[in-house]
């Protein structure tokens, strides 16, 4: 039982390194690799499906060198790029040591499916524990904190990692290569839907909201604890018979229905089901083995050739796993780049989650253990009482909601920041939260309007970048969903706001979707502000015509005669004719006395593509586009003084 608990405990931890390393590597596609939308979406998904696909080679290289060597080497080549991934500066460097260190953990599971018949226990803790940690950090993984506690967790983790490698595993069956099979795709459920902190937080959000917008929750990681305990006794403990069986495998494909919707109010019914779905669905598959070794002392040539038989059939399954292993990797990475590429390629994508939950379903209905299931090494009740009890803590410890106050009076002055975040990202690809902080606080706003807003997306590290910078700038949000219910833009606001609307923008060829938000200030007094939130996507090589006159007709029909602020990524330029639709409704940009202020890309600012449009009643004075490059984007930000009362 001993070894049976080292070795599962080892898996759990390669399992969080090996996340870790994916949190990096996957938005490093976009940001780095992708060089900002600069290079083809097909490019890039070769680059992503290429080391997946190297990585099928690695059970031959097991099956000639050994299990062993191959997993000890492999996992301190992962342990060492997880280290130095806290250190790097972010640019190629980054992409790199990311890459190397996907590749080290890739062959590294297969080392540890060849000798390895039981993975299910090990993985469910690493999937479990990796949601509570996620959570606790509120989505900021140590990777991007790089402070001393970050280097000292980090450094932990990876002894411990390392350690636990050292100790050899108990003998494996003729067994397991189903649960390896399920190991890629239980990783890319859990990520996207199942065990998503940032997606249950978003959830929340929306119950808060209502009407198809999002605002700023109370407690937004408790549907966190009960995710990873319903996972975790799923998974766990053993499975119902019979009919029974497709329990799971149903909750599975509900889960990840519900999640493929699109609907921000089917979020948490989403990652509830999920979670205990792809629980159950895993046990379903865990086998108890048989070591299939004989005991010593026996002798005599048929024992011999017994012998000889069982360790070429030992072999078999080892190959089978490890192959089992890298096959359900590869599907991982099918299933993320068919999913996000989407956006950029424009074809429709629910299917896909939902086909990998039905894969999972299948293997899991059709498993049959080889002997009856028996008790883990684990005890189910204690780790799931230990890592819920760890996942309670990110409700607990979450920052006070902020809070917007009128009671002072109405201003005379507006400042206003629009700025598009790049979900986060920097130029170098490092993902930058005081960067972003710090060039919207230096201008002082009042209200924020943000574009490329990330919440959940796998892709970019399932962190919730829009309730993370609420918290930091002291300023509720309301978001509202544009591609999907977690990529969208918001707007952050020092003054309590009334009345939020979305309106879905026409695709007219654009993969990535489209809406303006419109918000109300109550200013005090009866004083009260029209704001609205954009980002147009233009056809291709076309300008965002139709979109920039559905926003501007709506953002005046909004406003009804009130003070009205237009602003966000309108990927037009003065003189455009969608930049005409603004100014044609009687708008008046904004900007106007400090042109020109290109604002992209941000390093060498070349267009003017982020505007600020204001109503006639509105004055403007010191526009600015301050330098940096937290994103892609440069903030603009305008003060605004408010017309006589």
């Amino acid at each position: 039982m001993r070894y049976r608990q080292l070795a599962s405990a080892s898996l759990a931890l390669g399992v969080l390194l090996l996340i870790d390393v994916l949190r990096v590597w996957l938005p490093g596609i976009i940001t780095i690799f992708g060089q900002a939308a600069s290079t083809p979406a097909e490019l890039m998904g070769a680059f992503a499906l290429g080391w997946f696909v190297l990585a099928l080679g690695a059970p031959a290289v097991v099956r000639r060198v050994g299990a062993r060597p191959v997993t000890v080497a492999a996992a301190v080549v992962l342990a060492g790029a997880r280290l130095a991934l806290t250190a790097t500066p972010g640019g190629r460097a980054q992409l790199w040591l990311a890459t190397a260190g996907l590749l080290a953990g890739l062959v590294w599971l297969v080392g540890v499916a060849a000798g390895t018949d039981r993975p299910v226990p090990g993985l469910a803790l690493g999937l479990a524990v990796n949601a509570a940690v996620h959570a606790v950090l509120d989505t900021v993984d140590l990777v991007w904190r790089g402070d001393w506690v970050a280097w000292l967790l980090s450094a932990v983790a990876v002894t411990l990692f390392l350690l636990a490698t050292t100790v050899p595993a108990p003998p494996a069956s003729r067994s397991g290569a189903g649960a390896w099979l399920l190991a890629g795709p239980a990783l890319l459920l859990a990520g996207m839907v199942a065990l998503a902190p940032a997606l249950a937080q978003t959830g929340m959000s929306y119950l808060v909201g209502g009407g198809g917008v999002a605002r700023s929750p109370l407690f937004g990681m408790a549907p966190v604890p009960v995710a990873v305990a319903g996972f975790l006794l799923a998974a766990l403990t053993a499975p119902p018979r019979r009919w029974g069986r497709v329990l799971g495998p149903v909750a599975m494909l509900a889960g990840a229905v519900l999640f493929a919707l699109d609907r921000g109010d089917l979020l948490l019914p989403a990652v509830g089901l999920a979670a205990v779905g792809l629980g159950a669905c895993l046990a379903l598959t865990d086998d108890a083995g048989a070591t299939g070794t004989k005991p010593a002392g026996a002798a005599g040539s048929a024992d011999v050739a017994g012998t000889a038989a069982d360790e070429a059939g030992g072999a078999r399954w080892a190959a089978r796993r490890g192959y089992a292993a890298a096959a359900g990797m590869l599907v991982f990475a099918l299933g993320a780049v068919g999913y996000y590429s989407a956006y950029d390629l424009g074809y429709p994508n629910a299917a896909v989650p939902v086909l990998v939950a039905a894969l999972v379903a299948v293997v899991a209905f059709i498993a049959r253990p080889a002997v009856p299931r028996v008790a883990g090494p684990f005890s189910p009740l204690r780790v799931t009482a230990s890592v819920t009890a760890l996942a309670l803590l990110a409700p607990l410890l979450a920052d006070e909601l902020p809070v917007a106050s009128n009671r002072d009076g109405p201003p005379q002055r507006l400042t206003v920041v629009a700025y598009n975040i790049r979900m986060g990202f920097g130029l170098d690809g490092r993902f930058d939260l005081a960067g972003l902080t710090g060039a919207i606080e230096r201008q002082r706003p009042d209200v924020v309007l943000l574009s490329e807003v990330d919440r959940a997306w796998l892709l970019n590290g399932g962190h919730d970048t829009l309730d993370l910078l609420s918290d930091r700038l002291g300023m509720p949000y309301v978001f509202g969903p544009a591609a999907d219910p977690v990529w969208g833009d918001a707007v952050l606001s020092r003054w309590p706001v009334r009345d939020p609307r979305t309106l879905p923008l026409a695709a007219v060829g654009a993969p990535t979707g489209a809406q303006a938000l419109a918000v109300t200030l109550d200013l005090g007094d009866g004083v009260r502000t029209a704001v609205v939130s954009t980002h147009l996507q233009p056809p291709p090589g076309r300008g965002p015509v139709v979109q920039a006159r559905a926003v501007a007709d709506f953002a005046i029909g909004y406003a009804d005669g009130r003070p009205l602020v237009v602003a966000g990524d309108l990927n037009t330029q003065p003189g455009d004719e969608a930049f005409a639709k603004f100014t044609g409704v009687g708008l008046i940009d904004a900007l106007a006395a400090a042109r020109p202020l290109a604002t992209s890309p941000a390093d060498d600012p070349r267009e003017q593509i982020d505007h600020v449009f204001v109503s006639p009643g509105l004055s403007a004075t010191g526009p600015v586009a301050p330098r940096g490059t937290a994103s892609d984007h440069l903030p603009v930000a305008v003060t605004l003084t408010l017309p006589p009362r």
